[in-house]
């Protein structure tokens, strides 16, 4: 790090568990995040403050009006611009150092298998099932970090996936694919605008912990939030050992 790095991060490096190693290896770290609305927005920033060396922002939408009430990456002058540039022009005016990629398309098949390995971690902040279990399977597949976040009414949800472990679960350990889940989208249902700003900023300091090997990851943990009582629960959850995405083969024998 050069000296001015030194001073912009040092709030970082006073961290013990972070330090100038921790910082380092934030600096030289890859991150996708597919979504740049009302989660990504604020997880973008903060990797961006923090100096993710390179951030990988996906999302093949425009920004509309609507969006402002929560997605703070983007402005009024932007209307209609595609979601991942006007987030490109947002984060260089937070910190030009960053390496920006805007990929402005839903993200699926190869394309999305080969920017999934080309990360130190992943942030889903979409808005639907189909994305969240074609993102996981690529994942798992290539064993990279896996945040994944959501929000709707006053209602929000995160947790982590460290797939580099072999006892991690899955995304698909906890919602299994194929099952009746009730898919529910802010544009029907609305959504609490700060509540988009908490998941969203705790997606990045999972991400940044998980990066920097500071503290405990949510693996194996939902973390649940009622935001008009502003309450919160934790749910543990274990690896599905006849996951259909992550189980290892296991060889059973019988008993003599």
């Amino acid at each position: 790090m050069n000296d001015e790095q030194l001073l912009r991060y040092s709030r970082h490096i006073l961290l013990e568990a972070i330090g100038i190693e921790g910082q380092q290896r934030i600096l030289g770290a890859r991150v996708l995040i597919v979504g740049a609305g009302g989660l990504g927005s604020p997880a973008a920033l903060y990797l961006a403050s923090a100096g993710i060396g390179k951030i990988t922002l996906a999302d093949g939408d425009t920004v509309d009006l609507t969006n402002l009430q929560r997605q703070i990456l983007h402005t009024q002058e932007r209307v209609g611009q595609a979601k991942a540039l006007s987030g490109q022009t947002a984060l260089a005016q937070i910190n030009p150092e960053v390496l920006v990629v805007p990929v402005t398309e839903r993200l699926a098949g190869e394309r999305l298998a080969s920017l999934v390995a080309e990360a130190d971690a992943v942030i889903d902040c979409c808005d639907n099932f189909d994305t969240r279990h074609a993102i996981n399977r690529a994942c798992v597949k290539h064993r990279v970090p896996l945040i994944s976040g959501a929000a709707v009414r006053f209602s929000g949800q995160i947790t982590a996936f460290d797939l580099r472990q072999t006892d991690s679960p899955c995304y698909h350990c906890l919602f299994p694919e194929g099952e009746d889940v009730e898919e529910m989208r802010c544009s029907m249902t609305g959504v609490f605008a700060p509540l988009t700003g908490i998941i969203g900023a705790m997606q990045a300091a999972e991400a940044l912990k998980l990066i920097s090997g500071a503290g405990e990851p949510l693996t194996g943990r939902l973390l649940l939030l009622d935001g008009l009582t502003m309450e919160w629960r934790s749910v543990r959850f274990r690896k599905d050992p006849r996951c259909a995405v992550c189980a290892t083969k296991m060889l059973f024998t019988s008993s003599p």
